[in-house]
């Protein structure tokens, strides 16, 4: 689907590919492509407005190679245009519901830019809350889409980074439910719990530090297209996204730690396990020997035969409480108990 946005400063108009048929120079023009067809690719990134065949390839790689993902962010600069990918997160229930239970489907999309002085074109195989963000921006505001393909730009940029702020809430709110939970009772549940949390922090830093790259170039004044006065808005969502980089850090180091504490955990419940059968088995071994011993059948027996004895039995039982006190008072000394 194509979606047009025109200004010039008297109308704003929306509509389809009608409007790109006469646009005066000072018009500013956005075009969207939503789940475009290789037809209207073709009509937009082809005709209308050629762009290099690698640029093209990048564009179209979610719908071509659904294997291989959404590309990694990254900007490029050609002689008449920017290009820019990024990787707004997918709606926030797929999030929240990679919390909760281990999943590969991929948490972003993949969001394809293309700026010039006068235009803008977003390309996208699936819907964008930072695209419909804009679009009600503009129907509100139609008049600041004269500020350029730039500003507009900027606006999908800092509703994408925004978009991570309930994402990093939700996994703060785990953390501190985990760390709860290993301090006061560390099982196995625990531990699936953190891996699949830190695949979640792992997969979403990646793509952040990526992203925070791409902003931080924009922001630098590297390329022409970017007008000065729009760098502090872009600095602006850089440091947004730059302070949640450090948050998403903090939970990824968090998230080692437990795991620390938790083996940690696990290994002096083992160890406590082990102590007690080692005195449970150092106590009874003795007794073990003592009826072993006295319990054999040779006539003629170099130990003293308590057989005979109708105090036999007694004595018997009184090696074996003196050895099992004798352990007791030996683990006491050693500071075991």
């Amino acid at each position: 689907m194509i979606q047009v946005f025109r200004c010039d400063g008297r109308e704003q108009t929306w509509g389809g590919v009608e409007l790109l048929r006469e646009i005066p120079e000072s018009a500013i023009v956005w075009i969207d492509l939503e789940a475009p067809t290789a037809e209207e690719e073709q009509a937009i990134l082809q005709k209308y407005f050629p762009i290099h065949t690698l640029s093209l390839e990048d564009v179209r790689r979610p719908g071509v190679a659904e294997d291989r993902g959404a590309h990694l962010p990254k900007v490029e600069e050609f002689p008449d245009y920017l290009f820019v990918i990024v990787n707004p997160l997918r709606p926030s229930q797929l999030v929240q519901q990679a919390t909760q239970k281990s999943s590969e489907e991929a948490l972003n999309t993949q969001l394809s830019a293309i700026l010039t002085r006068q235009i803008l074109i977003t390309h996208h195989h699936e819907p964008i809350h930072g695209v419909e963000a804009l679009r009600t921006y503009l129907k509100k505001h139609e008049d600041h889409g004269l500020r350029g393909p730039d500003f507009l730009f900027h606006l999908i940029l800092d509703d994408m980074v925004d978009a991570y702020i309930p994402v990093l809430d939700r996994i703060d709110d785990e953390l501190d439910s985990l760390e709860t939970a290993v301090f006061a009772r560390p099982n196995e549940k625990l531990l699936n719990r953190l891996l699949r949390l830190k695949r979640l922090v792992v997969r979403l830093r990646k793509t952040m530090i990526a992203e925070r790259e791409v902003l931080s170039r924009l922001h630098r004044g590297e390329f022409a297209m970017i007008d000065e006065r729009e760098k502090v808005y872009y600095r602006n969502v850089y440091d947004h996204l730059l302070r949640f980089t450090e948050l998403i850090e903090a939970s990824r180091e968090m998230i080692s730690d437990l795991m620390q504490t938790l083996l940690a955990s696990q290994a002096n419940r083992l160890n406590s396990i082990m102590k007690v059968l080692t005195m449970i088995s150092v106590t009874i071994l003795p007794m073990s020997l003592i009826a072993g011993i006295y319990g054999m059948n040779f006539e003629n027996n170099v130990w003293p035969d308590f057989k005979s004895s109708p105090y036999g039995f007694a004595i018997a039982l009184l090696l074996m409480v003196l050895s099992g006190v004798t352990a007791f008072l030996s683990f006491r000394w050693m500071r075991w108990l």
